[in-house]
């Protein structure tokens, strides 16, 4: 169940952002070994002045961000980030420009139906 934020310094027009949410949800389900209905990706546009574009980063800087159960492999990790950079690569987004970070909160400081995580059957394979 990760939650993911996919964040960019200019417009793309929608069959852009439709692209941009398909290849990080495709990398997800084949290096995470995610169920095929767990997609919640967040695409976010800044305004130029508000996300300025770090040095050797061009307009095409792209940040991808998750939030996501701790227990992956750093083999699954690696294989995230390759993916990612592959489908963005085949978008016009070089890996120069792509930053991917992931956030791995303890099971205890998820909560989900009103518990927290640790507590409950998550239904999902961590050791990935």
């Amino acid at each position: 169940m990760p939650i993911v934020k996919i964040e960019v310094c200019r417009n793309h027009p929608p069959e852009q952002v439709s692209a941009l949410i398909d290849a990080v949800y495709q990398a997800q389900l084949i290096a995470l070994k995610l169920p095929e209905d767990d997609k919640q990706i967040r695409y976010i546009e800044h305004k130029p002045e508000h996300f300025p574009v770090p040095p050797g980063k061009t307009e095409n800087y792209t940040l991808v961000e998750y939030q996501l159960f701790p227990g992956r492999s750093l083999e699954a990790k690696r294989n995230l980030y390759k993916n990612i950079v592959q489908r963005f690569g085949e978008l016009g987004i070089e890996p120069s420009d792509i930053i991917i970070v992931l956030h791995e909160p303890p099971l205890e400081n998820w909560g989900i139906q009103g518990q927290p995580a640790s507590e409950i059957k998550l239904g999902v394979n961590l050791n990935v």
